[in-house]
């Protein structure tokens, strides 16, 4: 097991190394020039549109509304990587490397609103009477049949993904903050998430996007509310924490007494990725809700999407990532706040819980446990749809069953298993799912593109973004 779990972190090494980060923020900015920057000039337009409920989108065809919908994506996006991953991102990065992370949210933008578009454009309707989206979808029928070997290839990648990063690996975070803070055994936690999981998935995706409707909100406001507590606290740190960040983002980290110091490479290197992991821009994820929308015209439900990755990344990360700067726990040597002990073994949710607790005690301790635990239960249900839509596609909509059961038998081993080797596979799966994507994106930007002029060329929409600048 020993060697497979080297051979796979090899082989993860260079999955996500250079060629993959190019590949992404380079197929970001090429759509973010494409679509002449609509992520910045279009985006409170997409907010009003994501928060404000239309008849014309609501008489359209499709299982959800484009909030259910955005909501839906939320909790796959909004989990433990915006507290263990930015925690992770910062302490092997440095400060600068929040800086990245909102740069390659940023440039994600466009291509969350390119996958949006592409589903909708390219959805189909199962047997179920349920629509059903996602890249393997726009590869085959926007490609052509010869480009089906890359769409199946997305699907089995996804799959795997859906079960490890989406399921197991969020059971194993969750059994984990349970036994440490609440202190309920790692079989018990199991057993809850199934059941809870079972409840909720079988009901279709209906379902999913009402819970996700309601968890997704309350739980990000719970965790904001914490964070913008700690900076109000603390708000005569907020200039210069933004200052270690942008000076560190261009400038290396030296190093003291045992402090190792950071390079800018490392800021760049840990910021682009874990942005990446956090917004999931680049991913396909959030075609394969978008789909289910109803909305009056595609390039909508791409605006409604893209607000996803600013609320995920500009906002969440930002929170987690200035609360550690402000606390000094990204740095065991010290930080801008003074009188906080620091504890040099800690990382990922620890670090973050640790920080919050530093400055509200206890109670910042349980925002974040909280957090973690609810986090990772809705990205657990939110890939459940990444899942089965991805089996539907290989095996068929009547085989989906076989899907639900597997992904609950991940449940329960996530929630007691030792992880390393799950971990290895799922991230492997994630970048694979990633190539198909963007070569999708890539070769059908035109379509995307054809669609947005289409959409902003309507003198309704046009009288409407004057309104709205």
């Amino acid at each position: 097991m020993n060697i497979l779990l080297e051979v796979l972190n090899k082989i993860n090494a260079f999955l996500w190394g250079a060629p993959s980060m190019i590949l992404l923020v380079g197929t970001g900015l090429f759509l973010t020039f494409a679509l002449k920057g609509l992520q910045f000039t279009k985006l409170w337009y997409a907010f009003k549109l994501a928060f404000t409920p239309d008849k014309e989108d609501s008489e359209a065809e499709g299982d959800v509304s484009n909030f259910k919908a955005l909501m839906t994506s939320l909790a796959g996006m909004i989990g433990n990587g915006n507290i263990a991953g930015i925690a992770t991102a910062i302490t092997l990065g440095g400060p600068g490397a929040l800086f990245w992370m909102w740069v390659v949210g940023l440039i994600g933008m466009s291509t969350k609103y390119a996958e949006a578009v592409l589903a909708q454009i390219y959805r189909v309707k199962n047997p179920n009477g349920e629509y059903s989206s996602g890249p393997m979808y726009y590869i085959e029928r926007g490609l052509g049949k010869k480009w089906k070997p890359l769409a199946i290839g997305f699907a089995f990648f996804a799959g795997i993904a859906a079960l490890g990063t989406g399921n197991a690996v969020q059971s194993n975070t969750i059994a984990d903050v349970m036994d440490n803070s609440f202190h309920v055994t790692g079989w018990v936690t199991g057993v809850l998430l199934v059941i809870l999981t079972g409840l909720i998935i079988f009901g279709g995706i209906k379902r999913i996007s009402n819970v996700a409707g309601v968890f997704v909100p309350v739980l990000a406001i719970l965790y904001i509310a914490g964070s913008m507590l700690i900076l109000i606290l603390n708000f005569d740190q907020i200039i210069p924490a933004f200052g270690l960040i942008f000076h560190h983002a261009f400038t290396p980290v030296s190093a003291a007494g045992g402090f190792t110091g950071f390079v800018v490479t490392q800021a760049i290197q840990h910021g682009v990725s874990k942005g990446i992991f956090s917004n999931e821009a680049g991913m396909g994820t959030v075609a394969m809700i978008a789909g289910n929308a109803k909305t009056s015209h595609p390039a909508k439900q791409g605006l409604v999407a893209m607000t996803g990755t600013f609320i995920v990344t500009i906002i969440v990360c930002s929170m987690t990532g200035l609360v550690l700067v402000i606390t000094g726990f990204w740095d065991p040597s010290g930080g801008l706040l003074s009188g906080v002990e620091h504890n040099a073994n800690l990382d990922g949710g620890a670090l973050t819980s640790a920080a919050f607790g530093a400055v509200l005690g206890v109670i910042g301790e349980y925002i974040v446990s909280i957090s973690v635990v609810f986090f990772g239960f809705s990205t657990i249900i939110a890939w459940y749809v990444y899942g089965s839509k991805s089996f539907e596609y290989l095996f068929g909509v009547k085989y989906v069953g076989i899907y639900g059961v597997l992904f609950l038998a991940a449940t329960y081993i996530g929630s007691v298993a030792d992880l390393k080797l799950v971990w290895a596979f799922a991230d492997m799966a994630n970048a694979l799912m990633i190539i198909p994507n963007l070569i999708g994106l890539l070769l059908l930007y035109k379509v995307v593109k054809q669609q947005t002029e289409n959409y902003f060329a309507n003198p309704i929409e046009k009288e409407q973004l004057q309104k709205n600048a």
